[in-house]
């Protein structure tokens, strides 16, 4: 059974992500090209590095100390997969929070876990006063039919951080 609780600032770590495993092999991905979403062949393996678990540690005590909302979901006592949304409200009329994070380990992909994460998400930001969630999204097929099956579509504002940082990133929103 799979337990779903807040994480608290103190209990992350790197042991938390000691059974946790990022790996994604991409074959396709959606790039934009001339206005238009194409689908290109972009074969490489996403796995997180010791100092990319190092960044997302602090990344995500950051979130919890600044008022965000950090949610995993473990089982068997084992993380195996977590959300990460910051409180800050941005985007004028669209009034955007942002999911900074969503990760479900390898294992356990496409058993529910990652609609549970973003639908608690999703509740979390309404909560907060949003109107939608903004996702700056990994482009990779898979990644985009998750996040399209969750209702999410190219943002009517683009958050030029997030684009200066990861410029193959699609940019989402969902509506709460």
């Amino acid at each position: 059974m799979i337990e779903y609780r807040i994480l608290q600032a103190d209990e992350i770590c790197r042991e938390l992500f000691g059974h946790f495993i990022r790996h994604q092999i991409v074959t396709k991905c959606w790039r934009k090209e001339n206005g238009k979403w194409i689908i290109k062949d972009d074969p490489f393996v996403d796995d997180w590095t010791e100092k990319d678990y190092q960044t997302l540690i602090t990344c995500l005590k950051t979130t919890i100390h600044t008022n965000g909302f950090v949610y995993a979901a473990f089982y068997d006592k084992k993380l195996k997969g977590f959300v990460s949304v910051e409180s800050e409200i941005f985007g004028n009329e669209q009034r955007y929070c942002d999911l900074s994070c969503i990760h479900v380990s390898e294992e356990m992909r496409n058993k529910g876990i990652g609609r549970t994460l973003f639908l608690a998400a999703k509740e979390w930001a309404k909560q907060k006063g949003a109107k939608k969630l903004y996702i700056s999204a990994h482009s990779a097929i898979e990644s985009q039919a998750f996040y399209k099956s969750m209702g999410c579509v190219e943002a009517e504002v683009h958050n030029q951080k997030h684009v200066e940082a990861e410029p193959y990133d699609c940019q989402l929103e969902c509506s709460l």
